[in-house]
């Protein structure tokens, strides 16, 4: 692969924009704003999103998404919420039939359920569809920090291909067929990060912490498996690794959300004072809908979903779960 397009000009957008540029690849780096577009050519940094990283010579910052679209490499890391309606206009002007789609976009689509690899393939079947995740903080990415992904794809040729785009000094990739427990465990980790983070808020200590984190992972499983992962993916890079990460870092934008919710701050007003999306929030919303539609007990999220919509209160809803029936710790 020679060139590639990353449609997302984010933080996380941004940063693999310059993984793909130290890879030797012209890149197109797409947003929807031309006049952000232009300002990132001009000044040769993400200064909205990503300040303090250095654009490379060869990212081109463009809004022209037809333009983009014509490439070997399309790297989608639209928003969960708008990755239906890009799809679409991708499909109204398609990339070569060549080109392989790599969502690194960790969410579900809230009425349907669907992965965004589903969401993809369904409006370009004659792409070939891969997903990167992994606990991989942007603003560590852009430095260059060692980091470790996963790659997924039904094509192990395909995931061969991606792996040696994504292989570097000091970014380190694996590969996996489970697209789904990829996906899943992406996602489904932002909504314990969520919860996390309303312990930190609460001030509970590292003891309920890490209690949390640890039967968030058992629930992803539970949750996860039932949606069509293999257990042995949410045990790896894009399950736990990606769950420690983000309950636990600084730069985590879910953890941030739920520890202002356990200070007692609005919701509506947390996520207004935000410039970018924290999917957990409404990853919340569509793993609560397939959580219900598949009959899964997700104590966690059932209560993490009640926070967000305001009908308990975060201290409430810990009680709740501490209240809950004693049972064996391997009761998955």
């Amino acid at each position: 692969m020679k060139n590639a397009s990353v449609l997302g000009a984010g933080s996380w957008g941004t940063a693999l924009a310059t993984v793909l540029a130290e890879r030797g690849m012209a890149v197109q780096l797409w947003c929807r704003d031309a006049a952000h577009a232009a300002q990132m050519a001009s000044e040769r940094q993400n200064q909205r999103y990503l300040p303090g990283v250095t654009l490379a010579q060869s990212i081109t910052p463009t809004a022209d998404l037809a333009a983009a679209a014509d490439t070997e490499l399309l790297v989608c890391v639209i928003p969960s919420t708008g990755i239906a309606t890009i799809a679409e206009r991708l499909r109204q002007t398609p990339p070569p039939q060549n080109c392989v789609l790599l969502s690194c976009t960790k969410g579900l689509e809230r009425d349907t359920g669907r992965r965004m690899t589903e969401i993809l393939a369904a409006a370009l079947p004659a792409n070939p569809v891969a997903v990167l995740s992994g606990p991989n903080h942007a603003e560590e990415v852009g430095r260059q920090l060692a980091t470790a992904a996963v790659i997924g794809c039904a094509d192990s040729q395909v995931a061969l291909r991606l792996q040696s785009v994504f292989t570097l000094p000091w970014f380190r990739t694996y590969t996996s067929d489970d697209v789904a427990g990829i996906e899943l465990g992406g996602a489904a980790k932002n909504i314990y990060a969520i919860c996390a983070g309303i312990a930190d808020g609460l001030g509970l200590g590292d003891n309920a912490k890490a209690a949390l984190v640890t039967r968030g992972l058992a629930e992803m499983i539970r949750l996860g498996t039932h949606l069509g992962g293999r257990p042995e993916t949410f045990q790896g890079l894009s399950g736990v690794g990606d769950l420690i990460v983000t309950c636990y870092s600084e730069h985590s934008r879910n953890n941030r959300v739920g520890k202002l919710l356990g200070q007692g701050t609005p919701i509506d007003e947390i996520t207004a004072s935000m410039n970018m999306v924290a999917e957990g929030v409404p990853n919340t919303v569509s793993f609560h809908g397939a959580a219900q539609r598949a009959g899964i007990d997700t104590p966690i999220i059932d209560q993490a979903f009640a926070v967000l919509n305001g009908s308990i209160s975060p201290a409430r809803a810990l009680g709740q779960l501490l209240a809950r029936d004693p049972k064996p710790e391997a009761d998955q």
